[in-house]
């Protein structure tokens, strides 16, 4: 293989600025300090941190009462890219950050209790090998009283100081946490932990998030390696949490047939012996007589993906109203709607409504489609890496231009030369 000549590596880096140019588009919420749970009038900083031009983003929030709203219009100070929020019991909901087209960051979960006591968790995902401290505080002093703290609904550890470190988090400490002492309980929060790799995924089929009453539902854990001592966990809304076969389910191999019940709605996952986790996901089973037919699992962007209004009786293609986070995007004579091509954008909480009632809301996830490994080692590592550290020139194309000329001719020259 030829060896690219110095005017070849600074063509490539040119190429590079048009590339960052161009931007790669995409957005994080980032929240400051980093937790879930906030006592009245505490300030927490809400902030887009986006890849590309950042023009148009902005702060939403989904309010526990289904108030869709930016921030800036009635809750909120809007300072350069961040929002600064002084809540109250009503500004607890769901936040992310969107785009003028639609785009939308990860999102949060902030709660503002009515009680004295709050669980200081981290909001954000934390990475496997980190040392995380919960702590357990009181609205008034001192806050280091004596707490318990709790995990998945079980007492796991007490603590007089108030707060409990985990000197390195794994993927077993993911979990639903809440605390208690003398002056009351916090709320439940779910802390996230992320590793590089899953060593076994849920599958859910058929793969949706809402099921009638008496439907049934196949639940697997798919793992990779030696799949001995992996069995399926739930958390329900009850806050029972317990093993498929115990007193409910049926196990069949790897998989777990379940004939739902509401009191079966919840969380479900695959659990290893020494506290792995898989992904996990939310099924909900309603009272009422219409559900949304939605992923359970993430979608590929690209993908098509057709959400349908049911309702219990017949027919069941009664015309329906589509919403997505709060606001009504579509209406369809057929009872069904279809994405053609989902992207990041299409991302949010879905719901439906037809003549029979409404179905409860659900998350659609949608993850980018990734490349070959040949495409991203030749095409993608080092312009991203470069984008890092370099930034564009206004006589950047026509630079361009007069490089590859001067490449090829070089490059030429050197093959006659050793003709």
């Amino acid at each position: 293989m030829r060896e690219l000549t110095p005017l070849c590596w600074q063509l490539l880096l040119l190429s590079t600025l048009v590339y960052c140019s161009l931007g790669q588009g995409g957005a994080s919420l980032s929240i400051s300090p980093d937790r879930s749970q906030f006592l009245k009038f505490e300030s927490v900083s809400l902030s887009c941190e986006v890849q590309g031009n950042s023009a148009g983003w902005r702060v939403v929030r989904n309010t526990t009462r289904g108030i869709l709203s930016e921030c800036d219009t009635d809750w909120g100070k809007q300072q350069g890219s961040s929002c600064n929020v002084f809540p109250i019991p009503s500004d607890s909901g769901v936040y992310w950050c969107e785009s003028g087209s639609g785009e939308h960051s990860n999102a949060v979960n902030i709660t503002v209790p009515a009680g004295g006591v709050i669980l200081e968790s981290p909001a954000l995902p934390v990475t496997g090998g980190d040392s995380v401290t919960l702590r357990c505080r009181y609205q008034g002093t001192p806050s280091d009283l004596t707490a318990d703290f709790y995990k998945d609904g079980s007492l796991i550890r007490t603590e007089t100081t108030g707060e409990m470190t985990i000197p390195a988090v794994s993927k077993s400490d993911e979990g639903l946490y809440k605390c208690t002492n003398s002056e009351g309980e916090s709320p439940e929060s779910w802390m996230t932990v992320t590793v590089l790799s899953l060593t076994a995924s849920l599958s859910v089929s058929p793969d949706r998030s809402q099921f009638f009453e008496y439907e049934s539902v196949s639940l697997s854990c798919e793992v990779q390696g030696n799949s001995a001592g992996w069995r399926l966990k739930r958390h329900t809304v009850s806050g029972e949490r317990s093993d498929c076969g115990r007193n409910w389910g049926k196990p069949e191999g790897s998989s777990c047939i379940v004939s739902l019940m509401p009191s079966d709605s919840g969380v479900y996952w695959c659990e290893s012996g020494s506290g792995e986790h898989s992904n996990a996901v939310n099924i909900t089973v309603p009272a009422g007589a219409v559900i949304l037919e939605s992923p359970a699992l993430p979608v590929t962007g690209g993908d098509s993906v057709t959400l349908r209004c049911r309702n219990r009786g017949t027919p069941s293609n009664l015309t329906a109203d589509f919403y997505k986070d709060g606001s009504l995007i579509r209406n369809e004579t057929t009872g069904e709607m279809t994405i053609p091509a989902v992207s990041k954008s299409d991302e949010g909480l879905y719901k439906c409504t037809n003549s029979e009632g409404e179905s409860p809301e659900s998350w659609m996830t949608v993850t980018a489609a990734v490349p070959s490994p040949a495409v991203l080692g030749s095409s993608m590592f080092l312009p991203r890496l470069l984008c890092s550290l370099l930034v564009g020139s206004p006589y950047l194309l026509v630079t361009i231009i007069l490089l590859v000329k001067g490449c090829k001719s070089r490059t030429q020259g050197d093959h006659v030369e050793e003709e």
